[in-house]
């Protein structure tokens, strides 16, 4: 094993491309996690209600869903140092905008295009990095494309509390434009060269199909918290006319080939395939889970905005310490024996939570907390990592889109049952702090069981990784 180990460090020139596109990036992690803590700040500064402002973040996730199936076309037709720096100046244009927004519809609108940025900049900052490792050190390299992804819980809802406790709303959209134009600049100056791009056309049928299905489903997933649950008629008819739609792309897509806007063949790798299904269980338990923690650090534990950003910290830093030794072990041992140890973690530290009163000792949360987030990113890298295993060049901006669009679908789907289920179980409670804590334990246990879930599909991954060669590339992990 250790003579292994210097074929498989991450190439200096890997690095530099994984470092220019993290600069960009980290717009789009620091806008979702500072706009998560400041709906409530947003509804009263421009006088409307919750449900209305709620949908600066619906509307965000709404474009970035049905942008992400495109970025595969938009790659091979323009290339993808030109589409990430279009990105980022849609990106930059929706930011501008937005902090200079004058009422919540066109604060709404102008979240929306940044969300079209953002749904362009998530899949391909996977798939540029990963066509630049050409299958080599990928746990590796992987831990230093999720670096985003793993800043931004730390310091996006600190970000976004001293904002709201010293300064006008509106800088929570100007903190992004620095992001922008510094990895504007330096994609610009330090992306390699492209050959000419292939120039594919656009599956136009397969796009019809595709993005409206993944609104239909995540529109249909947002409206789930409110009465009714998931038997609203706004709940259940978008979700089935959208699963409709994916049952008809993947009708065409099939007969289509590798022509189509997204290759399903691809689900024919066994890696592909259960890294997708854990990719959706792994973001119900995260985005589920960041639903309900900031809600019980306020609402049980008082805690302000700037309050609970600092005590959710933790759960950042502790994705932040196990982020390298998860790609090294990724490479060595496989991605199936780091996601079985890493999902027991995430599901021992949230039992505390359901566990807890109003009286639990808050240095015993925020320990539960930094070991759930080493959990979690001894989950993810592997996960994002198996899904790239033997996939030749042209497959992989596929396979980022398929990735992206479970873990999107996956959030959606945790954040609307746990909504559900927390909603149903403060409808029980006599008002009081404590009935009100045992609801959030409720919620919390369902969180639990999303790991329990996911423990079980971890044997399907593949083990140990192995440097594709050309021979071998498009038939390992089938």
């Amino acid at each position: 094993m250790n003579a292994s180990v210097p074929e498989e460090r991450v190439d200096p020139q890997v690095l530099k491309v994984a470092m220019v596109l993290i600069v960009g990036g980290l717009a789009v992690v620091f806008d979702t996690t500072i706009v998560s803590v400041a709906l409530h700040t947003l509804a009263a500064q421009l006088q409307t209600s919750v449900a209305t402002i709620g949908w600066v973040s619906t509307g965000y996730l709404l474009a970035l869903g049905v942008t992400i199936p495109l970025v595969g076309w938009a790659q091979g037709r323009f290339g993808g140092k030109r589409l990430w720096m279009f990105a980022l100046l849609v990106f930059l244009a929706g930011s501008i905008a937005a902090s200079l927004a004058w009422n919540a519809p066109s604060l709404i609108a102008c979240r929306v295009i940044q969300g079209i940025g953002g749904g362009l900049m998530l899949p391909l900052m996977s798939t540029l990095v990963m066509q630049a490792a050409g299958g080599k050190a990928l746990g590796r390299t992987m831990s230093v494309v999720s670096l985003p992804a793993l800043l931004g819980p730390i310091f996006g809802p600190v970000l976004g509390g001293v904002i709201l406790n010293s300064l006008n709303w509106r800088w929570l959209f100007w903190v992004n434009i620095p992001f922008c134009v510094v990895g504007f600049l330096l994609a610009w100056k330090l992306l390699p060269a492209e050959q000419q791009p292939s120039r594919p056309r656009l599956d136009a049928v397969g796009f019809i199909l595709l993005s409206p299905g993944i609104f239909g489903i995540l529109y249909g997933l947002s409206n789930a918290s409110g009465t009714g649950g998931f038997a609203r008629e706004d709940v259940l008819a978008p979700m089935l006319m959208g699963a409709a739609l994916l049952v008809a792309f993947a009708i065409h897509a099939t007969r289509l080939g590798e022509r189509a806007l997204v290759d399903v063949r691809l689900f024919a790798h066994r890696a592909v395939a259960s890294a997708s299904a854990l990719l959706f269980l792994s973001g119900a338990a995260l985005y589920g889970a960041m639903l309900l923690l900031p809600l019980y650090f306020q609402d049980i534990r008082g805690a302000d905005a700037l309050g609970a950003g600092l005590l959710l910290a933790p759960q950042g830093i502790g994705a932040l310490l196990s982020r390298s030794l998860a790609g090294r072990l990724t490479d060595t041992v496989g991605a199936k024996w780091v996601t079985l140890a890493g999902f027991p973690i995430v599901a021992t530290a949230t039992i505390p939570f359901a566990l807890a009163t109003a009286n639990t000792s808050e240095w015993a949360l925020t320990a539960a907390l930094v070991l759930r987030g080493f959990g979690l990113g001894a989950v993810t890298i592997p996960l994002m990592t198996a899904a790239f295993i033997g996939l030749d060049r042209p497959e992989v901006p596929h396979a980022s889109i398929i990735t992206r669009i479970a873990q999107q679908v996956g959030g959606s789907f945790g954040v609307a049952l746990l909504a559900v289920i927390l909603d149903g179980a403060l409808a029980h409670t006599t008002g009081n702090i404590s009935s009100s804590a045992t609801a959030f334990d409720q919620a919390f246990w369902w969180a639990t069981g999303f790991t329990g879930l996911a423990m079980l599909l971890c044997l399907a991954l593949p083990g140990r990784l192995r440097i594709p060669t050309s021979e071998t590339a498009t038939t390992q992990a089938r």
